[in-house]
Formats: structure tokens, sequence, C-alpha cells
């Protein structure tokens, strides 16, 4: 565990010295700041009560933009400055520099998260008795699921290259295709496309999180893929390791 803190403190320290993380950020609060007041004025047009949907839906498709320019350089900078080589001479599983890479970036976007709450906060005093809690509480764990999920395909795909900016192209076709994968196909209900249904994200994040369901088989998907993902990075440095 020492070593899994240490790596994942180092990841944390790089995210607050580097630009491109401020830069996420900003991009994150400003896109949904805007959308905030814009269905704020909507809402007061029309006099209708606007819902956490509004703002939780649009940070989860965002996260498929944010989430490459975190990662890119988690592995793939370690490959291309030579010091991974170094971390592998060191006492260092492979498994913990993977996990202490993910945990870098789990922590990076559950403190972006965490600001995004100031919206639903300035929401719950327009509305009377208050925003939907159940909407509010399952919609910001499916985003937390799903974070977690994306930021291990991430350091998967990082390790793969060399090169950072391949990795942010290639991490950002896989989220996308994993978003809207089933989308072709919704109206067949063949084997192979509830296949695909299954495969797609989004599948287990609308209709269940953001609708305020906390779904147990929803929940164990996105942690089967964050496994997965994490396995596969694993085996990704080992197999360099033995080149």
């Amino acid at each position: 565990m020492r070593n899994i803190w240490t790596i994942s403190k180092r990841e944390i320290e790089h995210y607050l010295a580097s630009p491109v993380a401020y830069l996420a950020a900003f991009a994150l609060m400003l896109i949904i700041g805007l959308i905030f007041f814009t269905n704020i004025q909507v809402a007061f047009l029309y006099t209708s009560a606007p819902s956490p949907e509004f703002i939780i839906a649009p940070i989860a498709f965002l996260l498929i933009f944010l989430v490459p320019a975190i990662t890119m350089g988690s592995i793939a900078d370690e490959y291309k400055t030579g010091t991974l080589e170094t971390i592998m001479t060191a006492p260092i599983r492979d498994w913990e520099l993977i996990i202490g890479k993910w945990l870098g970036g789990v922590f990076f976007f559950s403190a972006l998260l965490l600001f995004t709450w100031v919206f639903p906060l300035i929401l719950n005093q327009f509305i009377d008795p208050g925003i939907d809690q159940g909407i509010l509480v399952s919609g910001y764990l499916g985003v937390f699921l799903l974070m977690a999920a994306f930021v291990s395909i991430g350091i998967f795909t990082s390790s793969l290259l060399n090169n950072s900016i391949a990795s942010y192209f290639l991490t950002f076709a896989i989220l996308l295709l994993l978003w809207m994968i089933s989308a072709p196909s919704q109206a067949a209900m063949t084997a192979g496309n509830e296949i695909l249904k299954y495969l797609d994200f989004s599948e287990h994040f609308y209709p269940t999180f953001l609708s305020g369901v906390i779904d147990l088989k929803d929940v164990v998907f996105y942690l089967s893929a964050t496994g997965v993902m994490l396995f596969l990075g694993t085996a990704s440095l080992e197999a360099r390791r033995w080149k």
C-alpha cells in the first residue's frame, strides 16, 4: 500500500503542476456553468422547476473529452522520458504502479466533481422545498463510477503507447465508442445488439443513475470494467518488461 500511495501522491503533485489539468478544470466549470445559468433562465421564463439532471448529464459526457487529456501522459510520458525504466528497477510491482496512477487520476477528478456541487447547491436555493436529492446522489454516484472506469481505460491506453498525443486520441476514440456503441442498432432486438447495448456505458447511466435509481447491475458493470482495464494495464507493463 505504501508504494501505491507514493505513486498516487506523485501523480497528484504532477497534476497540480500541469497546465493541462488546470485547463481541464476550467473547461469543465465554464461549460457546466454556462449550461447551468442557461437552464436557470429558461426555468424562470417558463416557471418550471429545473432538475439536477441538466447538471449531471453534461458532466458525464464531458468526461469523454477530459479524461484522455489527464491520463494521456500517465505511462506514456514515463516511457518517453525514460523514467519508467528506473521505476521498473525499483521494488515496485507493475500492478502497484498501475493502481497508483489510476488512484491519482480518480482523486483529481473526484476533486473536480466536488467543485461542481456548487451548482446543485445554488439550484437548491431556487426551488421549494429543494431539488430531488435522490437524483442528485444517484447521479453523482453514477458519474463517479463512470469516471473511475474511464480513468482506468486511459491508464491502460497510456501503457500501450510512447506518445501522449496518440494516447489522447486513442483513449478518446475508445471512450466515445463505448459511450454510443449501441446507438446505431437500438431499434433492433437481436442477440448481438443486446450485447452491444450491455457494453454501452451510457446504457448503464441514463436509465438508472440519472433517473434516481441505483441498480446493483450497473454498479457491478462499472466496477468490472475498471478491474478489467487495470488488469490489462498491468499485463501491458509486464509485456514491456520482458521485451
